[in-house]
């Protein structure tokens, strides 16, 4: 459970550092399903496993090489019953309830974003929200947790404090020839908003929280560690599927519009609601 310094360094920032959540035979276990994943010897498959760098828009402003690769897997517990228990990895989960103050939190849908040595590429600063076009409000808050160190030389993420405030920027979002972020048009920004970067270095087994509009990007990674992590994006309770654009999670909607996004694909991870509720 997050402490209320916690709580509230996150709702200033809008990111925070949790704890080491995962021992090391359960980042090595993670790290094994993973590369079965990606090798394509699981049965069950994900929504999703590409090479980020051919998806197009946050790399619209970054200058990429064939060779550079971001792997990016979608609602790899679909495909892994060791990714499905650690999504609901119960402190996770109470934190993650704690941060969206919420009785009740689903899965909207995770993501391994793997930058291998030397030929890992960025990705572009971005906020998640705007990205999410079915659903509303914007009060998501993932977790990030790193199968690796993830540092500066291997491309960790950076994040803009208090960014989360200001609104959706997607579109004026870019990044200069160092990676910093900046906004197309800055005169869009409230007064008192400042634009400076920070790393947010995480260690192996550690999670780390960030907001879904929270400005983050990571560049690449030259060096010769890898840098893997799966994060878990989390709906509160009162998520509704709200569809303005596609998405890649739109086939696997089995409600109306205005209605609450829940179902076998965004399962119930935790509640402090009596199970005759939920039914």
């Amino acid at each position: 459970m997050l402490t209320e310094a916690q709580v509230k360094q996150f709702d200033q920032d809008g990111f925070l550092k949790g704890d080491v959540v995962l021992s090391n035979e359960e980042v090595e276990v993670l790290r094994s399903e993973l590369q079965d994943v990606m090798d394509g010897k699981k049965v069950n498959k994900p929504v999703l496993n590409h090479n980020m760098a051919d998806a197009g828009s946050l790399y619209d402003n970054m200058k990429m090489t064939v060779s550079e690769r971001v792997v990016q897997i979608v609602n790899i517990w679909m495909a892994s019953d060791v990714f499905f228990k650690h999504a609901s990895n119960p402190r996770i989960c109470e934190e993650i309830a704690q941060l969206s103050r919420t009785d009740t939190v689903r899965i909207w849908h995770d993501q391994v974003q793997y930058k291998p040595p030397v030929s890992g590429g960025p990705t572009g600063w971005h906020q998640d929200h705007p990205l999410w076009p079915i659903i509303q409000p914007a009060d998501l808050v993932s977790a990030w947790v790193a199968l690796d160190d993830a540092v500066i030389e291997n491309g960790c993420m950076w994040m803009v404090p208090g960014s989360h405030k200001w609104g959706n920027h997607q579109k004026y979002l870019a990044s200069d020839k160092n990676f910093m972020p900046f906004h197309k048009q800055p005169d869009l920004l409230q007064k008192d908003a400042v634009v400076k970067a920070v790393p947010f270095e995480i260690k192996k087994g550690q999670v780390g929280y960030h907001h879904c509009m929270t400005w983050h990007g990571s560049p690449h990674n030259r060096s010769e560690l890898h840098r893997r992590a799966i994060a878990v994006h989390y709906m509160p309770g009162h998520t509704k599927y709200e569809p303005s654009s596609n998405h890649v999670m739109l086939d696997y909607v089995n409600v109306k519009a205005g209605e609450i996004l829940q179902g076998e694909h965004f399962p119930v991870v935790y509640t402090t609601k009596p199970a005759i509720e939920m039914i």
